[in-house]
């Protein structure tokens, strides 16, 4: 099946912020909305390109082999380049932090960060929710020092509980033993409400539902099960490799009763079902059948500071050069309110849909190992 793809940044509508732009400043309120009345509040971070595993899904070792080139490291944000960048977030609204990568734990003295992130207040003088996303490979020997520098909670990403299975598709020859270690460890240090995503891709590990909600059911850990996405081009997505969140839910309730839960907030990307047992819930996410779009209220950072507003985007605003330009932090401030102001991107919604002319299919697709999930 060939992939359509949208152009979801339009580059042109963006002003000038370069010196001398006579742009109208925008002092920071507390409140940004989209053109489609879309408020910011969630800033996701990249810290590194670089990943440990070669998930199939995301990595493919086809693709990111022993040649493949990573940025450097001059050309990533320093902690003090992404502490500026997030505190200029949060006065426009901002009040979650997601840090991811590649694999973000790989990023060196990364609590470092995290204990400069989270000195930062809200406008209202709330701190914020930090988070971090994880293939939990090293998280047993990190969750402490997390915790300690401020961390709020964690995600860990693990697609099988078979052992062989989760070995091929993490193609790294890495034990799901050890993963399951790192999620008691932070379990142990209080990371939590603590939650497990695992990508279903129909054909190679949706056996792996069942067993999963089976085993996470009653632990306190939250289970979300995440469709297949069509992010970048480099693995291979195909829609017959979608298993629809309709069916995760229908093939668990055959063993576990399940009802419907209400969503924590109006910009929740899971629907919540919970256990008729009250032994806990599960969530599922439906980017590719059941778009989102409509209350989307996240921004993405990538590891060398350009600004996406769309997991599906071709291209990004580029927040690095204007910070080593010089630019005053008025300057960033108004160049973050016009981005967000301009954005009207709706990929998923519009997915299969002849509601835009199609874009030349090889456009290049920002990766997930670049832009973070």
């Amino acid at each position: 099946m060939s992939r359509r793809i949208i152009p979801v940044t339009d580059v042109s509508a963006i002003p000038d912020f370069s010196a001398g732009s006579s742009a109208m400043p925008v002092t920071p309120r507390g409140l940004l909305t989209d053109r489609l009345s879309r408020e910011l509040r969630d800033l996701r971070i990249s810290v590194t390109d670089r990943c440990n595993f070669r998930c199939v899904y995301c990595m493919p070792r086809e693709v990111f082999d022993k040649n493949h080139e990573f940025l450097p490291h001059s050309a990533l944000l320093s902690f003090e380049e992404i502490e500026r960048l997030a505190r200029l977030f949060v006065a426009h609204g901002v009040e979650k932090i997601r840090l991811t990568g590649g694999e973000p734990l790989l990023r060196k003295n990364i609590e470092f960060l995290i204990e400069r992130l989270a000195l930062l207040r809200t406008p209202e003088g709330r701190p914020l929710d930090i988070t971090l996303t994880t293939n939990g490979s090293i998280l047993a020997r990190k969750a402490r020092s997390l915790k300690d520098a401020g961390l709020s909670r964690v995600t860990v990403s693990l697609d099988a509980l078979d052992d062989a299975l989760f070995r091929r598709m993490n193609d790294a020859d890495f034990a799901v033993a050890d993963v399951l270690e790192g999620i008691e460890a932070a379990h142990a240090v209080g990371l939590a409400p603590l939650k497990v995503n695992m990508v279903v891709k129909r054909g190679t590990n949706d056996a792996e539902i069942v067993p999963m909600a089976r085993h996470f059911k009653g632990s306190g850990t939250v289970l979300r099960f995440i469709e297949y996405m069509d992010v970048g081009a480099s693995n291979g997505w195909n829609m017959s490799e979608v298993l629809p969140s309709a069916d995760v839910v229908a093939r668990i309730a055959e063993h576990f009763p399940l009802r419907p839960l209400e969503a924590h907030n109006h910009a929740e990307t899971a629907q919540r079902w919970g256990y008729q047992d009250g032994s806990g819930e599960i969530g599922v996410i439906s980017s590719v059948t059941r778009a989102f779009c409509g209350s989307c209220t996240r921004a993405r950072l990538s590891t060398e500071g350009k600004l996406y507003l769309c997991l599906f985007a071709t291209s990004g605003h580029d927040l690095r050069a204007l910070i080593r330009s010089g630019a005053s932090e008025a300057t960033i401030a108004t160049a973050i309110a016009r981005i967000w102001e301009g954005r009207a991107d709706r990929y998923s919604e519009l997915r299969g849909s002849n509601a835009l002319p199609a874009a030349d299919p090889d456009a290049p697709r920002v990766e997930m190992s670049y832009i973070g999930g």
